[in-house]
């Protein structure tokens, strides 16, 4: 990766970052040459082939030019002659990092890329080809078992396909959001501590060593889509990312749930930018929108089955006091800022309790957590099952608009003009902000105060300065998706969002005039493709088929048999890698990211079995406490919950407990600080979550270990009214009110029409009543069905009396 620390700051000042290398090699060293854009820089890089134990790198501080260079060469190889001479390896992109086994260390090298997207000018590249070279010239011949050991880990190792869904860039933080680049000056070695770059581990010798990040690239894992579109015949960039945690990294019935840390499995940070399509030297507008998805964090999992499609859900009380899952909200809001809202898909209502389970226990978790916050900083939460409401001949699509609506009133968006002279090589600072030329200039020490300093600064200039530079806008606080499994029902929700959030992003531009985006238009289903791509390529890394994409395809009016088909076999196909493939997929990735380290004496990986690699975990050097799952008891029944109860769920004394966060939302945020965000010019009046969502039965209700029925929706909290009380007491209110735009605005006034060929295809049209939304569930019990439906085995049958 292109940058550097403070210490070393001075040393490389007047170097462009690395970009292009070329390996050569002796009997004694590796030499290896590196070159900026524009070939204007040479640098070498000594590693020695000698010491086959320990990795020793050696950095050349001199800045070559490329004549001194292969003058330098040369005199190597007239050195070297006598044992063979200097022998050109490969050409290369990058190092990937180092890696040790049994023997000795190996270099895993980029040496073909491809460019699939610029932000501000700024290369994105994927990998096309990776390499991995052995250090030492012979390498070392141990014992039988060792030798075997040796290569069945560098076998296993290299099922994690670099050329898969993995990115980087030499100029752009491509870890970090588009907010957070601006408005950090971060540099070199911090970057690589962020949860998202995939080969931390695999550099951090060298980066330790170097104490820079020359030589290096910083992998990102998860997806990066960029697209030219056109609306009313004026054209924009469109950039979707998806950024997967490698913390609790894994498949989909082996990461479940959360960890003692507060890592949760199949964490992955979305972010939508937007930028206008201008000619070189002009100043870009440029924006991002930034939203969540992680499982349920929670203490639960499911054991792979090769005799059940559906393995029981098991829930462990180990954690009364919810401690993991405390951690893990407070690490959004570091993330992220205040608020933080959820939205929960999972089932609201189940035949045998499955879900219902733990989303009952995910409402205690949340209730028990706001007790010991204040009310501004409450987790504003909402529990919707859009599995059953996606059975019913209602505009889904819509209802989930109105939730991205409310959340980004909430939250903002990020906007920014950025300048000309910082869409090539330099990083993105501060300073790359356009401000009016008639403004006074700012010290360099007032751009490191945070977004605070950076708002009264603009708002200083608008005071000044002639209205040619709109001010930043900044995101604080996130939406948070989830449902069981986080990829097929989330990507829906997300989608949603990220249609209503473009609205807003050109809009700010100045791009239309309405913050609305007519669901007919074109544009809508250019979206959708890109969404409907990311969660393909998401659930094939996390669940091992693509996306279940029922709603999708309903949209776009595609033949039902077509859609029965393409559901059918995806499942047949997650059935299978959950089943046969993804012990070894697990393991590959455990290596890949350091969580196992084969020591002398100690097992090795495929010896332990999967619940012995996660305990030992805790107690054993070889393996990442962050990456230990817990211990939890295995159901013999068949689909049934099994609730761990060696620890009792107890109440506790919330006072004993620190609390998550009480004054963070003015320190942190997707740049570490929040801003106060301007009011919505809607005017809220109070408003029930069946005003919102209309008539939901049962489908607010909840069931816990007894069957009992409890209701967890918390879709207050000033987000739906002033007032800071729960919906609960009006979840059976029969008041048909209409939502007039006294209320909330006309742009929510959403007609949610019946007919399938109109679903999810308007917002248009006034609100309909309860009563009419109200409908029979009838489900049909063949398997067929299931596979239409998606991810329900056993059918559920809610007949009217």
């Amino acid at each position: 990766m292109a940058g550097e620390n403070d210490s070393d700051a001075g040393l490389h000042s007047n170097l462009s970052y690395l970009q292009k290398f070329r390996l050569y090699a002796t009997h004694s060293n590796f030499y290896m040459i590196g070159t900026d854009k524009n070939r204007t820089h040479w640098r070498v890089l000594k590693i020695d082939r000698l010491d086959p134990s320990e990795l020793t790198v050696v950095e050349d501080i001199t800045a070559y030019s490329e004549i001194e260079c292969c003058d330098l060469l040369r005199r190597i190889h007239e050195g070297n002659r006598s044992s063979g001479g200097l022998k050109f390896v490969t050409a290369c992109y990058g190092i990937v990092g180092f890696v040790k086994f049994s023997g000795s260390y190996s270099m895993m090298l980029i040496t073909q890329r491809k460019k699939i997207g610029a932000i501000c000018g700024h290369t994105i590249y994927a990998v096309s080809k990776s390499e991995m070279i052995p250090i030492p010239k012979s390498p070392i011949q141990s014992n039988m078992a060792y030798s075997k050991n040796e290569k069945r880990y560098k076998k296993l190792l290299s099922t994690v396909d670099l050329t898969k869904d993995f990115f980087f860039s030499y100029t752009y933080n491509v870890m970090h959001s588009l907010q957070k680049n601006l408005c950090r000056n971060e540099t070199g070695l911090v970057h690589y501590e962020s949860m998202f770059v995939w080969n931390e581990f695999l550099t951090r010798g060298i980066r330790n060593t170097l104490k820079n990040t020359l030589w290096t690239v910083a992998l990102v894992y998860g997806f990066f889509k960029q697209v030219k579109l056109s609306l009313s015949g004026r054209n924009f960039f469109l950039t979707l990312i998806a950024r997967r945690s490698r913390h609790y990294a894994g498949t989909r019935y082996l990461k479940r749930g959360v960890n003692e840390k507060g890592k949760v499995a199949n964490d992955v940070e979305t972010e939508q930018i937007v930028f206008l399509d201008v000619h070189e030297g002009c100043p870009t507008q440029i924006s991002s929108v930034v939203q969540n998805r992680g499982s349920i964090p929670l203490f639960w999992s499911q054991e792979t089955s090769r005799l059940n499609m559906k393995p029981d859900i098991i829930l462990s009380k180990k954690d009364p006091n919810y401690e993991a899952t405390r951690l893990h909200f407070e690490n959004l809001v570091m993330r992220y800022g205040n608020p933080i809202i959820i939205l929960n898909l999972i089932k609201g209502c189940e035949q045998k309790p499955r879900e219902t389970i733990l989303r009952a226990e995910f409402a205690k978790a949340i209730r028990f957590i706001n007790k010991s916050l204040s009310k501004e900083n409450r987790l504003r939460f909402l529990h919707w099952d859009l599995n059953r409401h996606s059975r019913k001949a209602t505009n889904v699509l819509a209802l989930l608009g109105r939730v991205a609506d409310y959340a980004l009133n909430l939250t903002g968006i990020f906007y920014c003009q950025v300048a000309p002279n910082c869409r090539q090589d330099g990083l993105l600072t501060l300073s790359c902000l356009v401000r009016n030329d008639e403004c006074p200039a700012k010290s360099s020490s007032d751009k490191t105060d945070g977004i605070e300093k950076l708002e009264t600064d603009f708002a200083n200039d608008e005071e000044n300065c002639s209205e040619t530079v709109k001010p930043p806008m900044f995101q604080t606080g996130v939406l948070r998706t989830n449902c069981i499994d986080c990829l097929d029902r989330t990507n829906v929700a997300q989608y949603a969002y990220g249609l209503v959030a473009l609205g807003r992003q050109l809009h700010a531009m100045g791009f239309t005039e309405s913050q609305t985006i007519d669901q007919n238009s074109p544009l809508t289903d250019d979206l959708m493709g890109v969404y409907e791509t990311m969660g393909d390529t998401l659930a094939l890394q996390y669940g091992g088929s693509a996306a279940h994409n029922k709603i999708f395809c309903q949209r776009r009016g595609q033949w039902k048999a077509t859609t029965q088909s393409q559901e059918f076999f995806r499942t047949l196909q997650r059935y299978y890698n959950n089943a046969y493939m993804d012990a070894e997929k697990q393991s590959a990735i455990n290596l890949f990211l350091g969580q196992f380290q084969q020591q002398q004496g100690k097992p090795a990986l495929w010896v332990l079995d999967s619940d012995q690699h996660y305990c030992v975990g805790r107690h054993d050097h070889n393996l990442s406490n962050e990456n230990a799952r817990p211990s939890i008891k295995r159901s013999l029944s068949d689909f049934n919950i099994v609730a761990e109860t060696d620890i009792p769920l107890g109440d506790s004394d919330v006072g004993h407990h620190q609390p998550l966060s009480e004054n963070r939302g003015a320190l942190h945020g997707l740049s570490e600080s929040s801003p106060s965000i301007p009011t919505s010019e809607i005017s809220y009046s109070r408003m029930s979550c069946r005003q919102l969502f209309g008539e939901m039965d049962e489908d607010q209700v909840c069931y816990d270990e007894n069957g009992n029925g409890c209701y967890c929706t918390n879709f207050d909290l000033e987000w739906l009214s002033s007032s800071g009380n729960s919906c609960d007491e009006e979840i059976f209110d029969r008041s048909t009110t209409g939502l007039s735009s006294e209320n909330i605005g006309a742009e929510l006034n959403l007609g949610m029409t019946t007919s399938p060929s109109e679903s999810g295809s308007s917002f248009k049209g006034g609100y309909r009543t309860a009563s009419e939304l109200s409908i029979v569930d009838e489900f049909s019990e063949g398997f067929g069905d299931w596979v239409t439906h998606g991810d329900m085995l056993t059918h559920l049958n809610f007949a009217s009396n």
